[in-house]
């Protein structure tokens, strides 16, 4: 039998946890999911493009808290998206001070990989970061090497017994494309000569390479010179091209020479000159290559509508960052460099940067095969009459409005 002063003190016991009150636990706040964070950057271009700059400001801020660096490709590349919106608010910073938003915003951390022409950035230290992390892509990616070796096989195929062999390469970086093809031709028998003829920014690049290349050509026994053309290292693609003018105005054609050109992700930056653009190419074309490899990215980057821009490049470099993520880990310096630097610099001139400052405009292999036709058409004929329009990939040419002639291909 139970006692009566024993259930007496249960009840009291009961009565008393009854009165304890545990502290409710406080819900943290949750990262928010990736398609959120790209719905939500979307949402920032589309406010900037409307210019409603205040609330661009506050969303660019809640996307800098919830896009890490080190994240899934997708983080990442917000990220890298949301550096560049920032930067474009800040651009308008220079040019409206008078609305009271731009005193909150202050020029993203990351400016020393953006291409902006009031920072200099247009120095050996920031070109000897922006080349270490084009040899990281060159090591980690195929893209360079697959625009590299297809261009190598056009130029052998095309040189293919020839006895003196003169490249212009522009923009030859770390020189990287070259050593294939040097051992290609040393299996010739006899083996040809080799000139190479590399334009840079950097002289001490430049200098490094030529040495690199003619040592590694001495190890294979092939006659081998370099000549450096030193560029000026400014965004002023006018100033390049007057310099790139002169310069091969000065280069000795020999008329025993094979000459190739070599354009590697180089043309590109002279899309905002078009005029200029034909005037190298009007230059190239009176130097009588025999061959002319051009590779550049496969996208429109070049739209003048910002949002339209935005979109392209969005799922663009979506692409571009899975493919890092499918092949990489997420703590390789070598991707977070590739990231964060090169393909950086490009979203951020891409997103961030209008009128003459831009720098990367890319557009599409379609768009380079009508451009190349219409400058082709317009260096022989440069009468303004004749006109070249691509209808289901043919070309038609015609005078005014009249169709003259046209040329399709079958497979």
């Amino acid at each position: 039998m139970l006692d009566p002063s024993s259930n007496q003190h249960h009840q009291k016991n009961n009565k008393d946890l009854h009165v304890i009150r545990l502290p409710q636990p406080v819900p943290l706040p949750l990262p928010l999911p990736s398609i959120h964070l790209r719905q939500l950057l979307f949402t920032a271009a589309q406010l900037i493009s409307r210019s409603d700059l205040s609330a661009a400001h506050r969303l660019i801020s809640i996307l800098s808290s919830n896009s890490p660096a080190y994240g899934d490709s997708s983080e990442r590349l917000v990220h890298s998206f949301t550096k560049a919106l920032s930067l474009r608010l800040h651009h308008h910073h220079h040019h409206h001070q008078h609305h009271p938003i731009f005193h909150k915003i202050n020029p993203p951390k990351s400016c020393m990989i953006t291409p902006r022409c009031n920072i200099d950035i247009y120095s050996d230290q920031y070109d000897s970061i922006l080349q270490s992390s084009y040899l990281s892509l060159n090591q980690i990616t195929p893209f360079i090497r697959f625009s590299q070796f297809t261009a190598n096989q056009a130029i052998l195929e095309l040189i293919d017994h020839q006895q003196n062999i003169h490249i212009i390469d522009f923009d030859i970086m770390h020189g990287v494309q070259w050593p294939p093809l040097m051992q290609a031709i040393a299996n010739h028998h006899p083996p040809p000569s080799l000139r190479l003829t590399a334009t840079g920014t950097n002289l001490n690049i430049l200098r490094q390479t030529g040495d690199r290349l003619s040592k590694f050509a001495h190890s294979l026994g092939l006659k081998f010179t370099f000549h450096p053309l030193l560029l000026p290292n400014t965004n002023n693609q006018t100033l390049i091209v007057d310099h790139l003018i002169h310069h091969l105005s000065a280069v000795l054609l020999l008329p025993t020479e094979t000459l190739a050109v070599n354009f590697n992700l180089y043309l590109h930056r002279h899309l905002n000159n078009r005029n200029k653009l034909l005037i190298l190419l009007r230059k190239i074309k009176s130097m009588n290559p025999k061959v002319v490899t051009l590779s550049e990215q496969e996208a429109y980057h070049n739209n003048p509508i910002f949002l339209s821009r935005f979109t392209e490049a969005m799922n663009y470099y979506t692409a571009v960052f899975e493919s890092l993520e499918a092949t990489l880990p997420p703590n390789s310096r070598e991707r977070v460099e590739v990231e964060q630097v090169w393909f950086g610099r490009e979203i951020a001139d891409i997103v961030a940067e209008e009128g003459d400052c831009w720098k990367e405009r890319h557009e599409r292999f379609r768009s380079w095969d009508v451009m190349m036709a219409r400058l082709l058409l317009r260096l022989h004929y440069p009468c303004e009459g004749y006109n070249l329009e691509v209808i289901d990939d043919s070309f038609f040419l015609g005078w005014g409005d009249q169709s003259l002639f046209s040329v399709s291909s079958w497979h």
